[in-house]
């Protein structure tokens, strides 16, 4: 009970009849004891407004004229200050105090007048590095020589990049701003203990000049050296070191590292994963890397509703096991619903070697409508895959079956295949790209397994590209890069007249990433009765303009976008006949991925449709 009530007590200090009351809040409920104008340019009557001192005061009771005076007197120095960070060092400024008793909204008046003269302009930068160099030593070797040259073309791209040239006007903020990116540029590439030595920035008020110096002591070029794991019990910390890839030995380089870390964090051993350079060792050219890891559980069972445009409602169930018993895999077993297809599916990887390359096997069972049918189908693969920063790479072998049921389905049929997949991915974000370009290669050699065993080519080619295309601003500066989005998919599958290509190997497109305005996989080949097959040859193209959204004069994570899609698909190269839609969206920048809502119209059928996407995949 003592105990109980010394806890208490505290507590008694916060309620009303407990506390003295604040005479500042009792303030902020009376009118305001004088109110602030100021009568500047634009440029910089928002930021006095926003930051001047005296903009604190106006709301305390019983302010004492000999109080309000003091204030005035201090006002000016502020309000100079607030104007030098603006590159404004001359400014005339006059504060006039105005009675007004008939004023019911404040019973005095401050007015400030401000006439900020010329802005301060840079005239001259030096940006200098400290010598980095030791003392004394005797001649530099080869490789010493190949560094201070790789060392000394990043200082000429720091000085390159350097954000206020001459010319430029003189800001407190731009200031900062240069300083911390010519630091980030060194820290970034070789020199990730870089520092500022020394800066500084002369003034001269009567010419309305700047000189700036700043000086960086890049310290010590660092290599990769080992990676440490901290944190890891479960899984082999060689295999962690396996599935970074990070390249020991080489030049350190922020972007590498991180490209590392995604890497572990998306193998699904993992659920965090911070990797850090340790840079308190005593040998720069070969620092640790330190993995902070927290593992993932052995086994996973996620169960998931979801709704797609395409597909409709859907239920998932997916079970993870990160060690196979026996064969040590990571296995990713899945079940899904939907309103027109079923599917099971199991996808089997081993850790990679130490060339990046791994091993990985999988099977899927499908069921799935067709117009008038259902196509149940098979897959068996096999092969070996390596992923990199911008490449990844896939062959293996391939057994595909297909039975059809219904009105005038084809009959059952296999084939097997040797595929090579080749995908290179230079977007500037890999989840939400705003420029760069993609391009993926599939290619395919098989055969039929029914007699008489026809041999077959099958091959596809998808490229997108997403171009600058203007720069939308807000009333602040902020802004963001208006694009194009093109893209364009060809397939064809070269075989005899007679071949009988199981369904999966054929073409079918429309839907959502797609030809939008059109069903998933409603545009194919036709029979003599007008029923939906997939065909041998298909092509897609699509140009659509992404514009960010400006509301209020502030810029929004939401983007409109106006877009034409067509795409066609025939058993022979000269029927191809482009089924073409059109329509306008929204995109939104949330924080799993951008979420694309489309509303398109498609030529052919008629009809409005309405396309929802979530996240970005190429």
């Amino acid at each position: 009970m003592l105990l109980g009530s010394a806890l208490c007590l505290p507590g008694c200090s916060l309620l009303p009849f407990g506390a003295d009351k604040d005479p500042a809040l009792e303030g902020a409920a009376a009118p305001p004891a004088f109110s602030v104008q100021v009568q500047a340019p634009d440029d910089v009557r928002e930021t006095l407004e926003r930051h001047l001192e005296l903009q604190r005061f106006r709301n305390l009771p019983d302010l004492q004229a000999s109080e309000l005076q003091r204030l005035l007197g201090a006002a000016d120095a502020n309000a100079r200050e607030l104007l030098g960070t603006m590159g404004y060092f001359a400014p005339t400024i006059t504060i006039e105090l105005i009675e007004t008793p008939d004023d019911q909204t404040a019973p005095r008046s401050v007015r400030i007048g401000v006439q900020p003269g010329p802005q301060t302009r840079i005239v001259n930068a030096n940006i200098a590095f400290a010598d980095g160099k030791p003392e004394g030593g005797g001649k530099a070797d080869k490789k010493e020589d190949e560094e201070s040259q790789a060392s000394a073309r990043q200082q000429q791209l720091v000085r390159s990049d350097w954000s206020l040239p001459p010319g430029e006007p003189f800001t407190q903020s731009a200031w900062d701003t240069a300083k911390t990116g010519g630091l980030r540029q060194l820290q970034a590439h070789r020199h990730p203990a870089a520092r500022i030595a020394d800066s500084r920035a002369e003034i001269d008020a009567d010419k309305h000049e700047a000189r700036l110096d700043v000086t960086y002591d890049p310290g010590p070029a660092y290599r990769f050296g080992p990676l440490r794991v901290v944190g890891g019990q479960r899984y082999d910390p060689d295999g962690a070191r396996r599935l970074a890839h990070l390249p020991t030995g080489a030049v350190y380089d922020e972007a590498q590292m991180l490209d590392a870390q995604l890497r572990l964090a998306g193998s699904g051993y993992y659920d965090a994963v911070f990797l850090t350079l340790d840079t308190e060792g005593s040998d720069p050219q070969a620092a640790p890397v330190v993995a902070q890891v927290q593992e993932a559980s052995l086994q996973k069972l996620v169960f998931g509703p979801g709704f797609s445009t395409d597909g409709g409602a859907r239920l998932s169930l997916e079970h993870i096991h990160n060690r196979m018993p026996g064969l040590g895999w990571r296995a990713v077993t899945k079940l899904a619903l939907e309103r027109e297809s079923q599917l099971a599916s199991t996808e089997w990887t081993d850790l990679p070697d130490e060339n990046g390359w791994r091993w990985f096997a999988g099977g899927q069972a499908l069921r799935e409508a067709r117009d008038g049918y259902r196509v149940n189908s098979g897959r068996l693969r096999s092969g070996s895959s390596k992923n990199t920063r911008n490449i990844d790479r896939n062959y293996f072998l391939q057994y595909d079956y297909a039975n059809s049921q219904g009105t005038d389905a084809p009959p059952p049929r296999s084939a097997l295949s040797l595929n090579y997949g080749w995908t290179g991915r230079y977007f500037d974000n890999p989840t939400a790209p705003t420029r760069g370009h993609g391009v993926a290669l599939e290619l395919g050699l098989g055969s039929t397994l029914q007699p008489p065993h026809d041999p077959f080519v099958r091959t596809l080619l998808r490229w997108q590209s997403l171009i600058p295309a203007g720069r939308v601003q807000d009333s602040a500066g902020r802004g963001r890069d208006a694009r194009l989005a093109l893209r364009t998919e060809a397939g064809a599958m070269l075989a005899r007249e007679s071949a009988q290509i199981p369904a999966p190997q054929l073409f079918l497109t429309g839907g959502d990433t797609s030809v939008r305005g059109y069903g998933y996989h409603s545009i194919g080949a036709r029979s003599g009765n007008g029923q939906l097959y997939g065909g041998r040859y298909m092509a897609v193209g699509s140009v659509e303009w992404q514009r960010p959204i400006v509301y209020g004069g502030t810029m929004t994570d939401w983007e409109s976008a106006l877009f034409i899609d067509a795409g066609a698909v025939a058993d022979r190269a000269g029927d191809l006949r482009p089924r073409v839609g059109l329509g306008a969206g929204l995109r939104w920048r949330s924080p799993v991925g951008p979420l694309q809502v489309d509303l398109a119209y498609g030529a052919k059928t008629r009809k409005l449709r309405l396309h929802l996407r979530l996240g970005y995949n190429f």
